[in-house]
């Protein structure tokens, strides 16, 4: 074979065929997929974990936040992991579980994305998205049924319907559209309580924002996989918004600012209690004290003055 022919690229990058990345590269190099590989008979190796992801819809938009933790067993092997990304220009999307693997996930979304709207010259609609993301999680199945698995949060603005949305996943690539709000995750189970009672309709993009980082501090309170806010390293929650206008990260001088006014307003709540409590338990004391039994002292110093002769 000739230099010349050693230098032409292979006739699969120059055959016109599917607009879909993963599909070229399943029938070029299989082996380049995550799904194409095979892991060791055994245990699944020790890998960090990504935790906590919460959506939250607000009127116009959808916001996406995440924490920044990364754990290994009940080791913190990152405190400043990311895990929301923009998908493109009108989506994001929040990874939990193997951490490796998901951001390995990402990037080939992202880049399956990019690669239909160059061979299409158009955007997917957001349905289209979903289910595409859905096919690339069904692919990896059988890494997580040997504990390597990938769970995302996919959410975006829908072009169509002028409204953000927002999809959940299961292992098995199912798809499910949330309404409102979704939170995944191992801190997600305190985080969806924090989202049905501060979330609201009519929010808007400050409004929401806040909803979301209140319910990632209610997580990180109550599961030890997910992080708070760490003003001491200055590392806030990644937090994006998705509207008409595109992907957008909320900047971390706002985020800073809005979890001091979080602490600062549970600091005060959490004072006030302390004082109500401590005035309770000297109510109770005064009251124990007025109860007590009165000791009687007989006084026979009369009886002994008339028996004396």
């Amino acid at each position: 074979m000739t230099p010349e022919a050693d230098a032409r690229l292979p006739r699969a990058f120059t055959t016109p065929g599917s607009a879909s990345f993963v599909e070229f590269l399943a029938a070029h190099d299989p082996a380049l997929l995550p799904s194409g590989r095979v892991l060791p008979a055994g245990d699944a190796p020790s890998a960090p974990h990504g935790t906590t992801i919460v959506a939250v819809t607000y009127s116009g938009g959808v916001v996406m936040a995440g924490d920044r933790r990364a754990t290994a067993g009940a080791m913190i092997a990152s405190r400043e992991i990311e895990k929301v990304f923009p998908a493109d220009e009108y989506s994001a999307v929040g990874i939990a579980g193997s951490a490796g693997l998901a951001l390995e996930l990402v990037r080939l979304y992202q880049l399956e994305l990019e690669h239909y709207e160059k061979i299409e010259g158009s955007l997917l609609s957001l349905d289209g998205k979903a289910n595409r993301l859905s096919t690339m999680i069904r692919s990896n199945l059988a890494l997580a049924m040997q504990g390597l698995a990938v769970v995302p949060l996919f959410a975006g603005y829908d072009l169509d319907r002028g409204a953000g949305r927002i999809f959940s996943y299961d292992v098995t690539g199912g798809r499910y559209e949330e309404h409102d709000h979704h939170s995944v995750g191992s801190g997600s189970v305190f985080a969806r309580g924090a989202l049905k009672k501060l979330w609201r309709p009519g929010l808007d993009a400050a409004g929401a924002v806040h909803v979301a980082v209140e319910a990632l501090y209610d997580a990180a309170d109550d599961d030890s996989a997910t992080g708070g806010p760490d003003p001491v390293r200055r590392i806030w929650p990644v937090v994006a918004t998705v509207d008409a206008d595109g992907y957008r990260r909320v900047a971390d001088d706002d985020l800073a600012a809005l979890a001091a006014g979080i602490v600062a307003e549970r600091t005060a709540a959490n004072d006030a209690r302390l004082v109500g409590r401590r005035r309770d338990e000297g109510t109770t004391t005064a009251s124990n004290a007025s109860d007590e039994p009165r000791r009687i002292v007989h006084d026979d110093s009369a009886e002994r003055e008339g028996d004396a002769p």
